[in-house]
């Protein structure tokens, strides 16, 4: 075996599942110039000097452990969207069913901002099932706007009934459901929606949209125009590492849970490729970190001692060839 010196890129940005990839043949460093990095030396060693090797990074940055969750359903109420009705009853009961025991509550508004500014239906809380929520769902408002970002900024900055339920120490999560994209003015880009959504909650927020995808990536049997796609709602979502699903899809229930697990803390993080066990390091916002543990059946570094929030987790790895 031949030991050589690799020099793993890490940039200490806000990220989720960020990853780079760094390939080499020959017994020399190599480096990979981005913005603002960062180089930490890692002694490992591997196959002969004639032997490819890929060096891999999967990240993500810990979620802030926080008391409870307060979830809004900003839901396109227009004609077409009567046919995802099914979907939509059977996502939201999936997103109870998945949601902690204690400590969440939820409503459903209208992307129309008019009717936002007047629901005034009490949250679903622990204990209420798929009933409770079919009546709310037939109890809200509809209107004929589709401004999901105007609409929630209604709610919560203008309705005087949100602040009665909704609470500044609990995370926030949104779930956009809409067939045509986002049509708002006042928060008239997705950027200025962020900026202003970002800041709630001390930054706990998560998104997740339910939207027309880019037509080459849908599972739609039949097509629609190219502003129908969910754009905004779906530039808006990425940029915090939110959960993006196809509206046709046949089953929203698996996408409506990985939005749900945004807000749980990361104890365990399955990597994308299979690794050489000895190679792999994991590093906490720069600093190596010793906690962990690899699981090689799952393919998975678990933490004996879980990361503390705001932090960027990153696991770099040799992957296996």
């Amino acid at each position: 075996m031949l030991k050589i010196f690799l020099i793993i890129l890490f940039v200490l940005i806000g990220c989720r599942d960020a990853e780079y990839a760094l390939i080499y043949k020959d017994p020399t460093v190599v480096e990979v110039e981005v913005e603002v990095p960062v180089y930490i030396e890692v002694e490992v060693e591997v196959g002969t000097p004639t032997e490819e090797v890929e060096v891999w990074i999967d990240s993500f940055v810990q979620v802030t452990a926080v008391d409870g969750v307060d979830i809004i359903w900003v839901i396109d109420r227009s004609g077409s969207m009567n046919i995802h009705e099914s979907n939509l009853m059977a996502g939201i009961e999936a997103m109870m069913h998945a949601l902690p025991a204690g400590g969440w509550r939820l409503v459903m508004i209208s992307t129309d901002p008019d009717e936002a500014a007047v629901e005034n239906q009490f949250p679903l809380v622990t204990g209420d099932d798929i009933l409770d929520a079919e009546d709310m769902f037939s109890l809200m408002g509809t209107g004929t706007e589709e401004s999901g970002f105007d609409a929630l900024y209604t709610y919560i900055e203008d309705n005087p009934y949100s602040s009665t339920w909704m609470r500044h120490d609990a995370a926030l999560l949104v779930v956009f459901v809409s067939d045509e994209d986002d049509q708002s003015t006042i928060m008239a880009t997705p950027n200025e929606f962020l900026d202003w959504y970002v800041a709630r909650r001390f930054g706990n927020v998560f998104l997740a949209s339910i939207v027309n995808v880019d037509p080459a990536d849908t599972v739609c049997t039949s097509t629609y125009p190219p502003d129908y796609t969910g754009e905004r709602y779906m530039e808006a979502t990425s940029h915090i590492f939110g959960t993006v699903i196809d509206i046709c899809s046949d089953d929203w229930s698996a996408g409506v849970n990985d939005a749900t697990v945004q807000i749980e803390p990361i104890t365990t993080i399955e990597l994308t490729h299979e690794p050489v066990p000895e190679t792999i390091r994991v590093f906490v916002s720069g600093s190596l970190y010793p906690d962990w543990t690899y699981d090689a059946a799952r393919n998975s570094v678990d933490f004996s001692v879980v990361p503390t929030g705001g932090n960027l987790v990153e696991v770099g790895y040799v992957i296996k060839q």
